[in-house]
């Protein structure tokens, strides 16, 4: 079945960024659409399309517009989660490069749903020149009349603020973001209660992802059975697969939710080595990884699940069989040691130890007992840190060992001493 491109359906078209020519190919046509209809009907619609959350843990996009209360006399806000600091993931960026309009799109027909009449784009602060593209077609929206006051004849006024953060992965989180967004340390905050009752500046607000906003235009221009059509019924529309490791053409590829490995490889012209396949995360280095016994799972929120991993980002690495399955942990492991905010004792002093003892094994100095280390700190992270960063970092250590341990084995058994190896690891997207 041919695919056809919907995310990404104006790139590679004329400066796609330009107002002019996204006007072209339905540009803001979502919108005027939106503005003809009561603002609940579109949140009945988004919930109908059953959009989840392209963010990493998604939950039902409708539903999360649903928490926001109404006519509570507060001001609403939106917020568009940009930091993607995931290791391997690289949609987002592409998005706001090439088609920043379709987000802003996004943005605007969220703040008429819910009843907000200012948003923030919150972009890592390292991707620069996205900030300043965003930036960019913000100003053309203003200019042409998509934000401002009385958009469209609307009468109603939006605003965007485009804000560029200081490159904390922490800040992915969505309350560390938010609190980032008001000028505090970025860390997150204790829930209940949720941003959607208590989100920036103490009032209700949505906190969604820029691949997730972007698929609302679509949504209202095509319908909820349009959209549900693309995939799998539990996991509709597509997703931009990320592409990074030992593939010969890595890259974002956008196909319908529930694509399979074996597809993706077959779209990036297959392994880069001529190797065969030895492991990969189906979305980000937050996620158990998955072998070769997995090539012909769909990669679809729920299935991933049922397989014991996440599809998170759609953030896939690959790794052949000449890549070390300690080494690329160890990796990871240092990462999330560098990034734990501090706040709760099991992320803080459990990563730095799990990281010490992968170094340990990975430099020929490892012992057995160390394996039944790893695993007890690990549990001693998962569920009990603060936020899911911790969760979320003992994932790669517990499926390698769980599938890998042999190979763990045998580095504490040959105990050669690799000290002077960088465990920089070829290929990896950090």
């Amino acid at each position: 079945m041919p695919l056809t491109p919907v995310l990404t359906k104006r790139f590679g078209t004329k400066a796609p960024w330009q107002i002019e020519n996204y006007l072209r190919l339905d540009g803001y046509a979502g919108l005027e659409k939106a503005l003809t209809m009561p603002p609940d009907d579109i949140i009945a619609m988004v919930k109908e399309s059953n959009l989840r959350g392209r963010g990493g843990a998604g939950f039902p996009t409708g539903m999360k517009w649903q928490f926001i209360p109404q006519n509570d006399g507060k001001p609403h806000y939106v917020v568009v989660n940009a930091d993607e600091g995931e290791p391997g993931t690289c949609r987002d960026l592409p998005i706001m490069m090439n088609d920043p309009h379709s987000m802003i799109e996004g943005i605007i027909i969220a703040c008429y749903a819910v009843r907000a009449n200012h948003a923030f784009v919150y972009i890592r602060g390292e991707a620069v020149h996205a900030i300043r593209r965003v930036t960019q077609a913000v100003n053309e929206a203003y200019a042409r009349g998509y934000l401002g006051d009385d958009v469209r004849g609307s009468g109603i006024r939006f605003d965007i603020t485009v804000h560029g953060g200081a490159g904390a992965y922490i800040c992915g989180e969505e309350t560390a973001l938010l609190d980032s967004l008001e000028g505090k340390r970025g860390q997150p905050r204790l829930k209940p209660p949720f941003p959607a009752t208590n989100g920036v500046y103490d009032a209700p607000t949505v906190v969604n992802n820029v691949g997730t906003l972007c698929s609302v235009p679509y949504i209202v221009l095509g319908g909820a059975a349009w959209y549900k059509d693309l995939g799998p019924e539990g996991s509709p529309g597509t997703s931009i697969y990320s592409l990074s490791g030992r593939v010969k053409n890595p890259g974002q590829y956008e196909a319908p939710m529930g694509t399979t490995l074996r597809e993706l490889l077959e779209m990036a012209g297959g392994m880069s080595r001529g190797k065969e396949l030895k492991f990969w995360t189906p979305g980000g280095a937050s996620c158990p990884l998955l072998t070769r016994e997995h090539l012909d799972l769909p990669l679809d929120f729920d299935a991933v699940a049922k397989a014991g991993s996440m599809n998170g980002t759609s953030a896939v690495m690959i790794f052949d069989e000449d890549d070390s399955v300690v080494q690329a942990v160890l990796k990871w492991t240092q990462f999330y040691e560098h990034e734990s905010c501090g706040k709760c004792t099991p992320c803080r002093e459990g990563n730095y130890w799990t990281a010490q003892i992968l170094e340990r094994i990975w430099t020929g100095h490892g012992t057995l007992a160390d394996i039944d280390t790893l695993l007890d700190v690990s549990d001693n992270i998962l569920g009990r840190s603060f936020c899911a960063l911790g969760d979320g970092a003992t994932s790669c250590i517990t499926s390698s060992i769980k599938y890998f341990r042999d190979e763990y084995l045998a580095l504490i058994e040959t105990a050669t001493d690799r000290s002077t190896v960088s465990p920089a690891l070829t290929g990896v997207s950090a």
